[in-house]
């Protein structure tokens, strides 16, 4: 599967942005999906993730409640939703599919898109 983020830009502290990544081929439905962020200087970290169904979601402590991942299989399109917005979010966000169970492991997923960056001015 091939992905396709976007979204991303420059915004200030509270605004809110909406991510979405785009997957190529017909199985999409069968993949769990992730969105994970670098920072200039720091790893890659867990942002948030869906189970192939939309049922089962998981989210950083660092999101929780700002942020909302969701997807659309019929438009083979995953979502990020991201709210109450601020500096430390600024970040390149990515987003995977792994054809297995949810997971916040970045090593676990098979499938990365190039990411989007995100700025977020104070």
């Amino acid at each position: 599967v091939q992905l396709q983020a976007s979204g991303g830009g420059l915004v200030q502290a509270g605004g809110s942005l909406r991510l979405s990544c785009a997957a190529s081929g017909r199985t999409f439905s069968r993949y769990a999906m992730g969105w994970f962020r670098q920072a200039p200087g720091k790893e890659r970290e867990f942002v948030a993730a869906i189970s192939w169904s939309g049922g089962s979601t998981y989210y950083a402590d660092s999101v929780e409640g700002r942020f909302t991942i969701s997807r659309d299989n019929a438009k083979n399109t995953v979502y990020l939703q991201m709210n109450s917005l601020k500096p430390e979010d600024t970040a390149v966000y990515s987003c995977a599919a792994r054809g297995y169970a949810i997971s916040f492991v970045g090593d676990d997923y098979g499938y990365w898109g190039q990411g989007t960056q995100v700025t977020v001015s104070s």
